[in-house]
């Protein structure tokens, strides 16, 4: 599978509580966006795969693969459109299966979108519906949320390593700081990192400034094969390699609950497919659902050891550091729209590598790494682009 695979376009809307738009608004509005940033018409697009997670269960709409073309116009194309499921990783999971799509031949041209809606319920009933992403019977049966899982894996990861809860807060206090400059996100003010220790507990350690919030949104990106954009002058984004891997569903299985296996084979195909190494990586967007998960990711995608952290989150994952992280705003300030995260990452990286990032632009961008998550761990998904 020779076939190079290029982003050649990209769009979304902003993540929010968006009252007044509905899944399928959401989702015609990012795709549009990507097709018209693409320079396409729905006569060059072969297949769509739509990423969504929960809304079976929060917005009682299945069969989103057909909702996605029939709002969008394309349903009288007969283009082929599926939705892809996995978790919190979905919009990953899209994104690599047209990769896989194009890479194989089969296609030239394929539309990736993801959305979410999650703010037609709340309260109680969104907490249930959310803790759907756990294992229902080991984990969720008993109690057990998202926030409450990341909570004992920071316990026993700062009680083990001695870490102080200021190092889970800066990393809120970063994604907060470049997500004020990001005009899609769904939180543009700045934390102090008074604000971030001191806000309401959740589950302790972890308080409200440790989690992402629940939020609707779509982001949608164009990917191409390397013969049509030669064929019609194009240029694009390289997707350099896709990997995934996985770990067990309930935490209480794995042999360590702050380490997240399946982040660690997955960046290891993916640097060894795309040929670099890490320290060629210009920056992350990485799955930091809970600030605790963001220090596990830098030690688990390679750029510090275990328990260590701490020691790159005050100065070196900003945007001038060493290793910028999410210059999105990630999932604390740009939005957690569980479908539309994967995607949504793309869209970011693709603007980073064209040098369209405005205020949050990294200079002389050359790779991005994509890290998105199911769940607690349960499989992430990587994708590196570049030139």
């Amino acid at each position: 599978m020779s076939n190079e695979v290029y982003i050649i376009g990209a769009g979304e809307t902003k993540f929010g509580e968006l009252w007044d738009k509905s899944l399928r608004n959401l989702a015609v509005e990012a795709g549009l966006k990507a097709v018209e940033d693409a320079g396409i018409y729905s006569k060059d697009i072969d297949a769509i795969y739509g990423a969504n997670s929960l809304a079976g269960i929060i917005n009682m709409q299945e069969n989103i693969g057909a909702l996605i073309a029939d709002f969008s116009g394309l349903s009288t194309e007969g283009i082929p459109s599926l939705r892809v499921e996995s978790s919190t990783a979905s919009g990953g999971a899209a994104l690599r299966d047209a990769y896989l799509s194009i890479k194989s031949g089969e296609y030239d041209v394929v539309v990736v979108g993801g959305v979410e809606k999650m703010t037609d319920i709340h309260g109680s009933d969104i907490l249930e519906k959310s803790s759907s992403i756990l294992d229902r019977e080991w984990e969720a049966f008993f109690g057990a949320t998202p926030a409450a899982m990341a909570a004992l894996i920071a316990r026993k990861y700062m009680h083990d390593f001695g870490v102080e809860k200021e190092a889970l807060s800066m990393f809120s206090v970063n994604d907060h700081l470049n997500g004020s400059k990001n005009p899609d996100a769904q939180f543009r003010n700045k934390l102090t990192i008074q604000q971030a220790m001191n806000s309401t507990a959740v589950a302790d350690p972890l308080n409200m400034m440790d989690c992402s919030p629940m939020s609707d949104g779509a982001a949608a990106v164009v990917l191409a094969s390397e013969s049509f954009i030669k064929k019609n002058k194009r240029e694009g984004v390289r997707i350099l390699s896709s990997a995934v891997a996985e770990d067990y569903l309930s935490v209480g299985s794995r042999k360590s609950i702050y380490t997240l296996n399946s982040t660690k084979l997955a960046v290891e195909k993916a640097l060894r497919k795309s040929g670099i190494k890490r320290n060629d990586i210009s920056f992350m967007e990485v799955h930091d659902s809970f600030s605790i998960f963001g220090l596990l990711e830098l030690e688990d995608l390679g750029f510090a050891e275990k328990g260590k952290a701490k020691d790159l989150v005050y100065d070196e994952i900003k945007l001038n550091g060493s290793i910028p992280v999410n210059p999105s705003g990630g999932l604390k300030a740009k939005g957690d729209p569980y479908g539309a995260v994967g995607v949504g990452q793309a869209v970011d990286a693709y603007r980073q590598l064209k040098g369209k990032a405005g205020d949050n632009q990294i200079k002389d961008a050359k790779y991005a790494l994509l890290h998105n998550m199911a769940g607690t761990g349960t499989s992430s998904i990587i994708h590196i682009l570049g030139e």
